[in-house]
């Protein structure tokens, strides 16, 4: 068994709110991102979701984030790409990274809109066969990022502001090393380590060649890293549904208990025609998560272990797992449990305030 050293964790939230109030989860999930930095965490994700009780524009509500913290990593994970205009989510990322202090992560992914024949004209402007949603639209979104100026040196524009070189305002430099790729097949790894994205992996993956869900991960992170085209070190984040039972009563851990077993059986054999492979999810006392952790083959080959919190939970279920993570599990996988401000760090890391990592 290998010792660990975790030098980075996270946690990755969906943002649940009730369609009555969603005023009243949203300020929970922003306290959460205030809760998680207050007990220590690096950096705190949330999920983009659509047509759902979620946060439906990560970039708006990580803008709210950013004025409620400090010091924390903010993360989505992951924005599909198929729902977004690579100019215009890229304006709305640079202002959020600004407003942050160069605090901000940003996960992609490729592909069509997953509800794109629900929303059908309410949406698409031309035929959907027409629009490109392969990879080179999160490429798009990276080059814009890169901050050049458009046109010639002669271009300008003017307006009631003045005259202007044109170029993607504000420009948040640093921000395009902090892009992430939520990779889960073969393909999509080589491609993120070509294009210069950090590698997002969690608990499914895309079965090839064999039904042994670690094999497959540990594929795709030996791919990443050998085809790594970016600037600086490679980074891969890996994410896990870990449910710590130390802290909530006893009815409570029943329900996970419960929630955990309703989950068991897609971890069995291969799901879909995609064959997607799923990990178990980590539910029991500290000991026995951090026995399992230890045992899981990938942490030793990555940079950040994601805490992923369970859809559908109370707000006060998260806030006692995620301190239980802390306290009790994260320090025996080597986390140092004191991270500097970014302030401390200089300038030019990935995961934080530009070196919160």
């Amino acid at each position: 068994m290998s010792k660990l050293a975790i030098r980075h964790i996270a946690f990755l939230t969906p943002g649940n709110y009730d369609d009555a109030d969603p005023r009243a989860g949203l300020e929970e999930t922003l306290a959460l991102f205030e809760y998680g930095e207050a007990l220590g965490f690096d950096s705190a994700w949330v999920r983009q979701r659509h047509l759902e009780p979620g946060v439906s524009s990560a970039a708006t509500f990580l803008a709210a984030a950013s004025q409620r913290t400090s010091r924390i990593g903010l993360g989505t994970a992951v924005i599909q790409m198929g729902y977004e205009n690579p100019f215009r989510l890229a304006e709305d990322l640079s202002l959020v990274d600004v407003l942050s202090g160069g605090r901000l992560n940003v996960g992609l992914s490729a592909g069509p809109p997953p509800f794109g024949k629900l929303l059908g004209e309410r949406f698409f402007d031309a035929d959907p066969a027409a629009y490109d949603f392969s990879h080179a639209r999160v490429a798009r979104l990276a080059n814009n990022l890169d901050g050049y100026w458009l046109g010639d040196a002669d271009s300008r524009i003017s307006s009631a502001a003045g005259e202007h070189r044109p170029r993607l305002r504000p420009h948040a430099p640093g921000l395009r090393q902090r892009l992430w790729y939520g990779g889960g097949s073969l393909r999509s790894a080589r491609w993120a380590a070509e294009n210069g994205f950090h590698l997002l992996i969690g608990n499914l993956n895309t079965g090839e060649d064999t039904d042994d869900f670690f094999v497959v991960q540990s594929r795709h992170i030996e791919a990443f890293r050998s085809h790594w085209r970016g600037e600086g070190e490679p980074k891969i984040a890996v994410g896990r549904v870990i449910v710590p039972l130390d802290s909530a009563d006893t009815a409570t851990r029943q329900r996970y208990r419960d929630y955990a077993e309703s989950r068991h059986e897609r971890t069995l054999a291969p799901q879909g025609e995609r064959r997607t492979l799923f990990t178990p999810d980590l539910v029991g006392t500290a000991a026995e998560i951090v026995e399992r952790l230890q045992a899981d083959p990938i942490l030793p080959l990555v940079d950040m272990l994601r805490l992923e919190l369970p859809y559908n939970f109370a707000i006060a279920d998260y806030r006692q797992i995620i301190a239980d993570f802390v306290a009790l599990i994260a320090p025996v996988l080597g986390w140092r449990g004191e991270p500097l401000s970014w302030k401390e760090r200089g300038r030019g890391e990935v995961f934080g305030a530009e070196t919160v990592a």
